[in-house]
């Protein structure tokens, strides 16, 4: 189960797309704007983009989620 768990992970962080909606491990919400190989851009409003590393993006969201909140 760990190792399924951490395939998953692993997953979720290497199949990151632009216009993915995601949630980072602090909290924060927004739409994936750029990839790099090992970081994301990702815009919280608009006009405010921010740089993570890839293994920071907790999980993706549903498409339209953001605007729903």
């Amino acid at each position: 189960l760990h190792t399924a768990y951490r395939r998953q992970r692993q997953m979720c962080i290497r199949d990151r797309s632009k216009g993915d909606e995601v949630v980072t491990n602090g909290g924060m919400i927004g739409k994936v704007a750029k990839v790099s190989d090992d970081f994301v851009t990702i815009t919280l409003a608009e006009g405010i983009d921010s740089h993570f590393q890839k293994a920071a993006v907790a999980s993706v969201l549903p498409k339209g989620t953001i605007k729903s909140i």
